[in-house]
C-alpha cells in the first residue's frame, strides 16, 4: 500500500527550522566526485531519495560509497563500468550528470535517457550540442545517451540556445578534462551551478565566471578528492518553508540560509504584504491579515525560480481580489491546478498562466502530486485548509525535500506519513 501525507490544516507555523543541503547542487556534486583519482568527502547533502539513488548508482559503477548523517565518501577508484540499466535511473533526471563524468574517467558512457517529474519538454539536445562541439561522439537512438572521448575531445566555443542548467553543468563536467580552454556561452546562473564549480575548483579544475553569463575553462589532466566540502543550503526548500509560513499566518525563522538567494521571492512576498526580514544566515517571515493579489512571471536565474511557482500559486488561492501566475520555462507545470480546484480554489489556466480568483478558504481533500514541487505546493494548500487533507504520490515530495513532515511538526503543523 502506498504512502499517504495527512494533514490537518489551520495549525498556525511558529518557531526556528533549519534548511538542508541543496538537494539541485547535491545531484550534481556527487557525479562529480567520481572525476577524482582519490576520494571525496562532502558534507551537509540532504537525506533524500534523490541521494540515495545515487549512492545505488555509484556502488553499481564500483565505487565505495559510504552515507551517514548528511556526509558521504565516494571512492571512485574502483569503477569499472561505463553502463548504467534503465531502472536504475528512470525517476531521476539529474542521471545525465553521469554522462560527461563516465566518459572522462572511462573513455565513454552509456546511460539511458534521464526521467524524473513530467513537467513539460525537457531535451537534451543542448548537451548533447555541447559535448559534440568538445569533439565527443554522441548518440542517443534506442533511449540511451552513448557518449564517447574522440581524438578530437578538447576544449572549444560552447554556445548555449537558452541558459539551460543541465546543459550548463553538463558542460562544465567535460570541460574540466578537456584539454585547451572551453567557453560557455549564454550559461545558466543557478546558486548550484555556482556550488557544482566550486566543488570541481576544490578538485583541482580551473573554472572562472560561473554564476555569470560566461564561463571559462581550462582543462586539466587530472582532478582529486575534494577533502571536505561544504554543500549550500536548499534555496528552493528554504522558499518552500517561507511561503508555508505566510500560508498558515505564521511566525517562522529559517536558519542556515542564504538569503541573497532569496530576493525575488522575498519581493514578491513583500509585495503581498507578509514581513520577511534576514540577517546573517536567518531568514524570518512573519505573516497577519489577509494577503494582497499579485503577479508573477517565472524566469531563469536570478528571476523568479520555477521550482517555486506551484508554491506561491497555492499561496495565492486564498484571499481578496485575483492574481497571475505565468510559467515560461516548463509548459506542463500546471498540472496540479486541478487539485488545488478540489480543495476550493479558483484558478483557471490561460496559455500559460494561471488567472487566480481569491477565495475565502480552502478546504481538505484527497488529493496527488503530480510531481516534485506540485507535492509541495499541495502541503501548503492543505497547512492553511480547513479539515484533513490526505496526498498521494508523496514519492515525489521525497525525492527532493529532507523530512518536510518532521521540520514541519516542529513548527507546530499537524501532519504525518500513513
Amino acid at each position: 500500500m502506498s504512502e499517504i501525507l495527512r494533514i490537518r490544516g489551520g495549525a498556525k507555523l511558529e518557531g526556528t527550522v533549519p534548511i538542508s543541503g541543496s538537494k539541485n547542487a547535491a545531484v550534481a556534486i556527487i557525479p562529480a566526485a567520481i572525476l577524482g583519482d582519490s576520494p571525496s568527502v562532502i558534507h551537509n547533502l540532504p537525506d533524500i531519495d534523490d541521494v540515495y539513488s545515487f549512492v545505488k548508482i555509484l556502488r553499481y559503477l564500483g565505487a565505495e560509497v559510504e552515507f551517514e548523517h548528511g556526509t558521504m565518501r565516494v571512492d571512485p577508484r574502483g569503477i569499472d563500468r561505463f553502463e548504467l540499466p534503465d531502472e536504475m535511473v528512470n525517476r531521476m533526471r539529474a542521471s545525465y550528470y553521469l554522462v560527461p563524468t563516465l566518459m572522462n574517467r572511462m573513455g565513454r558512457a552509456a546511460v539511458p535517457t534521464p526521467g524524473g517529474c513530467n513537467i513539460g519538454n525537457r531535451p537534451i539536445d543542448l548537451t548533447v550540442n555541447a559535448l559534440t562541439s568538445l569533439g565527443s561522439r554522441v548518440d542517443t537512438t534506442g533511449g540511451v545517451i552513448r557518449a564517447e572521448k574522440t581524438g578530437d575531445f578538447g576544449g572549444s566555443n560552447v554556445y548555449l540556445r537558452v541558459p539551460s542548467v543541465g546543459a550548463t553543468i553538463n558542460t562544465m563536467l567535460a570541460a574540466v578534462m578537456a584539454p585547451g580552454r572551453t567557453t560557455i556561452f549564454n550559461a545558466a546562473r543557478e546558486p548550484h551551478i555556482v556550488d557544482t564549480a566550486n566543488f570541481l575548483n576544490s578538485m583541482g579544475a580551473k573554472i572562472r565566471g560561473a554564476g555569470m553569463d560566461t564561463i571559462r575553462i581550462e582543462g586539466v589532466p587530472v582532478l582529486h578528492g575534494s577533502d571536505e566540502y561544504w554543500v549550500i543550503p536548499d534555496q528552493i526548500e528554504t522558499g518552500t518553508l517561507m511561503i508555508a509560513a505566510a500560508a498558515t499566518k505564521g511566525d517562522v525563522y529559517l536558519s542556515g540560509t542564504i538569503p541573497t538567494h532569496m530576493e525575488s521571492l522575498t519581493a514578491k512576498l513583500l509585495e503581498m504584504g507578509v514581513d520577511v526580514q534576514s540577517e546573517d544566515d536567518v531568514i524570518h517571515v512573519r505573516s497577519v491579515g489577509d494577503h494582497r493579489m499579485i503577479e508573477v512571471t517565472t524566469a531563469v536565474y536570478p528571476g523568479f525560480p520555477t521550482d517555486l511557482q506551484q508554491p506561491l500559486t497555492a499561496l495565492m488561492t486564498v484571499g481578496w481580489g485575483r492574481g497571475r501566475m505565468t510559467e515560461t520555462i516548463f509548459e506542463n507545470r500546471f498540472r496540479y491546478l486541478d487539485e488545488l480546484n478540489r480543495m476550493g480554489a479558483d484558478v483557471r489556466l490561460r496559455n500559460n498562466a494561471a488567472e487566480i480568483n481569491g477565495v475565502e478558504k480552502l478546504y481538505g481533500a484527497r488529493v496527488t502530486a503530480t510531481d516534485l514541487r506540485a507535492g509541495a505546493a499541495l502541503v501548503v494548500a492543505a497547512l492553511m485548509a480547513e479539515g484533513v487533507s490526505e496526498i498521494s504520490g508523496v514519492e515525489y515530495i521525497k525525492r527532493g525535500y529532507e523530512h518536510i513532515d518532521e521540520k514541519l511538526r516542529h513548527l507546530g503543523a499537524d501532519i504525518e506519513y500513513i
